[in-house]
């Protein structure tokens, strides 16, 4: 995965100039946006990388962007820099889940090294999203039957016990449970449990207010 850029929205031309060279200077690639409106018109949500967001702006503010790319389900790692009166904005900010916040004037080196940190996060978020997707395209190519089987044989059952409820022959229930392991690419039962498990989780994570039915 090819390294994240760095978002820079502020008002303020002089910090814009400047954090643009900073990112520079250290090889880091970045662009910079007045408004978060500009940055929404441009950006796509494929890019990765992350924010560095100023709390007040023309229109939208800092966390009101960070809340909308949360919403749309765009979010990116995000770092908000404030002025002194604004730090219980910042504080609510992290609630909505900012990495950090720092207060104006910072220090550099603090900067860099909060942006690395959300890079990294970013990277890691993006391939745990691709990891699912993946197990995802592999559990649509299971059959319905299939299906049945593993979610039995997750919950714990075993061969004769998921016969018994599915109304088929052991050999029947062994021959689907061999296909769900070369299906899902998996070499034993532990590694099935925790695949399935896992995708689970991560489904839920992206939709917090899902409840099992």
């Amino acid at each position: 995965m090819t390294e994240g850029t760095v978002f820079v929205v502020d008002d303020d031309p002089a910090v814009r100039k400047s954090l643009e060279l900073l990112m520079r200077s250290v090889g880091l690639p970045v662009q910079t946006y007045r408004t978060a409106q500009e940055f929404l018109d441009r950006h796509r949500p494929e890019q990765p990388g992350c924010l560095v967001l100023d709390v007040r702006m023309p229109g939208m503010s800092g966390p009101e962007l960070q809340r909308h790319l949360k919403e749309t389900g765009a979010d990116l790692p995000t770092i908000i820099i404030t002025g002194h009166g604004d730090v219980p904005v910042a504080v609510r900010a992290m609630k909505d889940g900012a990495l950090e916040f720092l207060q104006k004037p910072f220090s550099t080196q603090l900067l860099l090294e909060h942006i690395r940190a959300a890079l990294d996060r970013d990277v890691e978020r993006r391939e745990a999203l691709a990891r699912r997707s993946s197990v995802a395209a592999r559990l649509a190519a299971l059959t319905e039957r299939e299906r049945q089987v593993m979610e039995l044989v997750v919950s714990g059952k075993i061969s004769k016990e998921v016969a018994a409820e599915l109304g088929i022959s052991k050999k029947t229930v062994d021959v689907h449970r061999a296909r769900v392991m070369q299906k899902l690419q998996v070499q034993s039962l532990p590694e099935l449990v925790e695949l399935v498990l896992t995708q689970k989780a991560g489904r839920d994570s992206l939709h917090p207010g899902h409840r099992p039915s």
